[in-house]
Formats: structure tokens, C-alpha cells, sequence
């Protein structure tokens, strides 16, 4: 016989570790095909590698909307519609970057990073709690991202900047992705453990 406890989560506060489960899931391979893609496509800046560009950002701008629609008005809510226009703007300033080469898609994809890292570290702090369990994945991929954003701007300032570094961004904020995904589910088996 199952019994609530004090601990139990409220059944909102389920629904949303559920939902952010699946997105997180899904965000973290989605990246790594992503990645997967890309790095077989970006010899040259052509068509193919343009689109593969312009998606990465529409990816994080749907798991915001996805993410937005599933969690309460607030302040976190907030940040997370910013980063979902945010990443919809940077989809466009990239696919216009494109036709410069390199440099130009490493500058505004470095410039999206570091923003949407800062707009991820800053959703992370809030979600932290005894409800979402743990954040750090979110935290250490959202602070990752704001360095390696300044990282890739400098790159690509300098005289060889390559794209190669994508690939490498990608898979790396997919499996931190991924390690959230299984933080939650950990989490809430641990509190079915408690509840029965």
C-alpha cells in the first residue's frame, strides 16, 4: 500500500521533472546527431553546412518554447522566452553569416553562446531545489558554454578560425544534456522509492 509522505512531490512539480526529463533527453541527442552531421559537412561553407548551422539554434529555440509552455509564470519562465528569441535571431544572424565564411558564423555562434550559456546558467540556479533535484549538468554546460562563446570569438579574430570546434560544442552540451536527463529520472525513482 503507497502512502504520501512529506517529501512527495506535488503532482505539478512531477509533471514538470517528467516533462524537463524528455526535453533534456531529447535535447542531448538531438545535439549529438547533430554533431555527428556537422562534422562530416562543414568542409566548405556550402548550402548543406549553412542549414546544419541554422538548425542547431532553432533545436534550442523549440526546447524553449517546449520548456516555457511546461513551467509556471516567473522569473525563470522569463529568461527562458528570451533565450527561445534569442536562439530564433541567432538561427537568422547565422544563416546571414554564412555568406561570409568561417569567421563570421564563428563570431555570431560564439556571441550566441556566450549569451544563451549566461541565460542557462541563470535558469539552472533557479530550477536548483529539493523538486528538480540537482542542476549542476545544466550549470557546468550553461558556464562551459559563456567560455567557450568568448573562446570561439576569439578564434575567430585570429587568422585560422575553423568550424571544427562546432562539433565538438555540440556533443559535448548534448551528453551534459543527457546527464541531466538521467539525474532526473534518478531523482524521481528515488522518490517513488520514499512513497511506497
Amino acid at each position: 500500500m503507497s502512502t504520501q509522505t512529506s517529501t512527495a512531490p506535488t503532482p505539478a512539480a512531477a509533471g514538470e521533472r517528467a516533462s524537463l526529463l524528455r526535453l533534456y533527453l531529447g535535447r542531448g541527442v538531438l545535439a549529438v546527431a547533430w554533431a555527428l552531421a556537422f562534422a562530416g559537412a562543414h568542409e566548405d561553407v556550402d548550402a548543406a553546412a549553412i542549414t546544419l548551422l541554422v538548425a542547431y539554434p532553432l533545436i534550442d529555440a523549440v526546447s524553449s518554447l517546449i520548456d516555457h509552455r511546461a513551467v509556471p509564470d516567473g522569473s525563470e519562465r522569463r529568461v527562458i522566452a528570451f533565450n527561445g528569441v534569442l536562439s530564433t535571431l541567432a538561427a537568422v544572424a547565422i544563416g546571414i553569416a554564412g555568406a561570409g565564411g568561417e569567421a563570421p558564423v564563428l563570431h555570431v555562434f560564439g556571441a550566441w553562446a556566450v549569451v544563451s550559456g549566461a541565460a542557462q546558467v541563470i535558469v539552472g540556479v533557479r530550477r536548483r531545489g529539493p523538486e528538480l533535484g540537482g542542476q549542476w549538468p545544466t550549470l557546468i554546460s550553461g558556464g562551459l558554454s559563456f567560455v567557450v562563446g568568448i573562446f570561439y570569438n576569439i578564434q575567430a579574430a585570429g587568422a585560422d578560425p575553423s568550424l571544427d570546434v562546432l562539433s565538438v560544442y555540440a556533443t559535448g552540451g548534448g551528453v551534459w544534456f543527457i546527464l541531466q536527463a538521467l539525474l532526473l529520472a534518478w531523482k524521481s525513482r528515488g522518490t517513488r522509492t520514499r512513497t511506497a
